[in-house]
């Protein structure tokens, strides 16, 4: 398998189909693109970027081609078994999978206003009313699966599972623009920050030189 993958430090898409690949324990070939550089628009043109219109990450497995970060976590699931990836418990995965799909398909002003960037701490600002709105439906929905399905296990379903990939780039941007968060949430963080596949993540996105000037500042866009 290879998969290619923006920069560490700002694409938040990528670190979730890379997160995917590794839960998968399939070996893989990783392949890093420096976003928006000066062959970035020639190289979205050729075949490997053609499935998925120049986006990353893109998953090449033999003639399979997956583009999608929920995707690529299905479609590893189908390879390995669902098990390394959702809750054994049917009442768990039912949540779990709803969680992951809410979380592909909505917080559109906390992507918007809060993109990540791993080598940064901002200072604090109030962050604005639909921000606060969309991190309160997510401290919901961290609260919901702990309390549920958490049990002994540090993660939202007790395991590190696909619910915990899909969240992993909120959890970045929470530090990275110290963004305010329920008490419970903090222990969760840490142990997503804590997990080996994270840390080697964050180890090398320490080490890229690449630097996107409209994601260095305190508020994207601003």
């Amino acid at each position: 398998m290879k998969l290619i993958i923006g920069n560490k430090a700002y694409s938040s898409w990528s670190l979730r189909g890379w997160l995917a690949a590794k839960q998968s324990g399939i070996a893989f070939e990783e392949v890093v693109v420096p976003l928006y550089d000066d062959e970035w628009d020639k190289r979205r043109e050729g075949d490997e970027f053609a499935p998925s219109s120049g986006k990353v990450p893109i998953l090449w497995d033999g003639e399979a081609v997956v583009w999608d970060s929920l995707a690529i976590i299905d479609y590893l699931a189908d390879k390995v078994g669902r098990e390394r990836f959702w809750p054994a418990d049917e009442a768990a995965r039912a949540m779990a999978r709803s969680m992951a799909a809410e979380m592909h398909s909505s917080f559109q002003a906390l992507r918007r206003k809060h993109s990540m960037n791993i080598r940064q701490v901002f200072p604090r600002q109030q962050p604005d009313a639909d921000v606060l709105a969309e991190l309160q439906r997510i401290m919901e929905l961290w609260a919901q699966a702990r309390a549920r399905f958490g049990g002994a296990g540090d993660f939202l379903f007790g395991e590190f599972g696909a619910a915990d990939i899909m969240f992993a780039p909120v959890c970045t941007r929470i530090v990275t623009y110290q963004l305010p968060i329920a008490r419970f949430a903090k222990p969760y963080m840490d142990a997503v920050f804590g997990h080996p596949f994270m840390q080697d993540w964050i180890a090398a996105a320490q080490e890229e030189e690449w630097v996107i000037e409209q994601y260095e500042q305190p508020v994207a866009g601003q």
